[in-house]
């Protein structure tokens, strides 16, 4: 089926702005692509060094020009339940490897921290520079130029982006990234979200409240809610980085070990000495990036990948703007319901059909590139099988279902949960924001209400249990940017502000902080740019004045007038409490050189 025109236009328009930028990125991989070992181009001392720790065989192997050795690079800590299953990821590629007639050896371990132990404190202001310092990390182990593939272990919410734009960097290479999954479904989501509210009511203790989490995080495996973490695993199926099927089997199961021994063969065959070769840089591209923008509407995911997906697309050589990301959404329909945006988790979606049913059901009606390149061949259709265990404990694939599972989890194109997609771009007198909307009532759509200023969201926390907040308002969290203290995620207000809103007060929020894939059920325009910190109108904002949000138009509006915000002094707080304590004090070059939000807050 001929693809949408709209869907044609925007990827034609990204074709032809990043025209200059991509010719010039794939001349550079044509430099450094090589049809026989990279590492034959070491010198001897220099070879002898790269494998000096391996064993006899590998040493061996190493040693000629006819095998090929690929490059683990590996997110693996016992911290973060995401990535606690990586642990024995590393035998396993190796003994697969050697078995199919290759080496692979650990290129390198990158950084990965938890949004969810760090949110609401200092160390969460280094959360979004991580995606930047992962992506150096990664390219620092490959710099060895010992590998002819590599192999990505990682899931949660800078680790991805990072491990992709790494991946792009070294776009000469094959790339396969390499699920761990998602734990076990727990204590369900509502009543997670339940309570933390009745603690923020006063209603329950810390005791009950730590009950409570603990039920829910509860095991190895990704959180079973459709945030950043499960966002990028949908991403890498729409990119063809994964293999088909692959992101939500769970830890621990024959299955998920049976994916890694055949994502290490594949791995394998794409190198320059397989029978495949398929150099990531050029097997992503402008479609690529539609397809992942497409998913992420279709799904109602994460509002971080309006960051990363621009930051990711640019080491790519492709040019990739918020107007890009707006325009899919009016014609991208919302066809899962995932909390939060729904009461089911991600073991339930894939239960009922998840990304393959999902990938079929938009290929069929024209709504995704389907002439891609992927880590299994052309054509995205590949991607409408799922996997399952074979006699011999290989994965095998079959066909997904034509219907969905569940209907409440799962929908078809003509009856879509809602015409559009879960984001939406605002754009006016504040200048340029995000809005998640897939969790939010319709009636709620549109708030006008007065301004009240703060300029940390504790003290939003300390406003509501003082009851002063019981009123119609908009929030305005100020100072959260890239520029002002890293962008941290903003979730301690959050059961206040859903406390207020069911007393029936209009409510909302405007930030140019980020609130992530956790996004609930109140009105927000968040990623705000230009920020606070750069100059931008939401630092000249004062309690009292009227806030429009429309998401239905597109638009965030101060509703005052041009010359009276033109004469104002914009607030100037003292950010130096920002600037030190828990590692802060080394990331000042990064809050000094960081983009702002529309250019994915990068300071690569």
């Amino acid at each position: 089926m001929m693809v949408h025109n709209q869907i044609s236009r925007v990827t034609e328009r990204m074709i032809e702005r990043s025209r200059a930028s991509r010719e010039v990125y794939l001349s550079r991989l044509d430099t450094q692509i090589q049809e026989k070992p990279n590492r034959s181009a070491l010198g001897c001392g220099n070879l002898a060094h790269g494998f000096a720790a391996c064993g006899p065989d590998d040493k061996a192997a190493l040693s000629g020009d006819i095998l090929p050795n690929l490059g683990i690079i590996t997110a693996y800590n016992d911290m973060l339940s995401a990535h606690q299953p990586y642990k024995n990821y590393p035998d396993l590629i190796k003994q697969t490897a050697r078995e199919a007639g290759g080496v692979a050896q650990i290129a390198a371990g990158v950084p990965a921290m938890c949004d969810g132990v760090t949110q609401g404190f200092p160390g969460m202001e280094l959360s979004l520079f991580s995606r930047d310092l992962i992506a150096m990390s990664a390219s620092i182990g490959l710099t060895h130029n010992m590998f002819d593939g590599v192999l990505f272990l990682g899931i949660c919410d800078k680790i991805v982006p990072g491990l992709v734009i790494a991946a792009l960097t070294f776009g000469h290479l094959p790339a396969i990234f390499v699920p761990a999954g998602p734990m076990p479904t727990g204590l369900p989501n509502q009543e997670k979200a339940k309570i933390r509210q009745l603690y923020a009511e006063g209603k329950i203790g810390r005791e009950e409240l730590l009950k409570g989490e603990s039920q829910s995080y509860h095991a190895p495996g990704t959180c079973t809610f459709y945030g950043t973490a499960n966002t990028n695993q949908m991403l890498m199926e729409f990119m063809g980085l994964h293999l088909p099927g692959s992101s939500f089997i769970n830890p621990g199961t024959e299955l998920r070990d049976a994916l890694t021994r055949e994502a290490t063969r594949r791995a394998l065959s794409i190198t320059a000495l397989g029978d495949e070769f398929t150099p990531v840089g050029k097997m992503i591209d402008e479609r690529s990036f539609v397809n992942a923008i497409i998913g992420l509407h279709a799904t109602g995911g994460s509002t971080n990948l309006t960051l990363h997906l621009i930051a990711m697309a640019r080491a790519g050589g492709i040019h990739l703007t918020l107007e890009d990301i707006a325009d899919l959404s009016e014609v991208i329909p919302l066809l899962a319901r995932v909390y939060p945006n729904g009461m089911a988790d991600v073991n339930h979606f894939h239960a009922a059909g998840g990304l393959p049913f999902l990938i079929g059901e938009l290929l069929d009606n024209g709504l995704l590139h389907e002439d891609v390149n992927t880590i299994v061949g052309e054509g995205l259709s590949r991607y409408c099988f799922e996997p399952k265990l074979g006699a011999n404990g290989e994965a095998i694939w079959e066909k997904a279902a034509e219907k969905p599972g569940n209907e409440k989890i799962l929908a078809r194109v003509d009856a879509p949960f809602a015409k559009s997609g879960g984001l939406k771009i605002l754009s006016g007198n504040l200048g340029q924001a995000v809005s998640k909307v897939s969790a939010v009532e319709v009636k709620r759509h549109v708030v006008e209400a007065p301004a009240i200023v703060f300029h940390d969201q504790h003290e939003i926390v300390d406003a509501f249990q003082a009851g002063e907040l019981d009123r119609d308002f908009i929030a305005v969290l100020r100072f959260q940017g890239p520029k002002a203290n890293g962008m941290p995620e903003l979730h301690k207000m959050v059961p206040p502000l859903g406390v207020l809103q069911d007393k029936g007060f209009k409510v909302a929020l405007v930030t140019d902080g980020r609130m992530s894939g956790a996004s609930g059920k109140i009105p927000s325009a968040i990623h705000v740019t230009p920020e606070a910190a750069e100059g931008g109108n939401i630092g000249k904002i004062e309690s009292g004045d009227i806030i429009r949000i429309d998401v239905n138009a597109g638009t965030l509006e101060l509703l005052v007038d041009a010359n009276v915000i033109a004469g104002r002094t914009a607030a100037n707080p003292d950010l130096s409490g920002n600037e030190f304590g828990l590692g802060r004090e080394l990331f000042a070059a990064f809050r000094a050189n960081v983009s702002g939000a529309d250019m994915g807050a990068s300071v690569i």
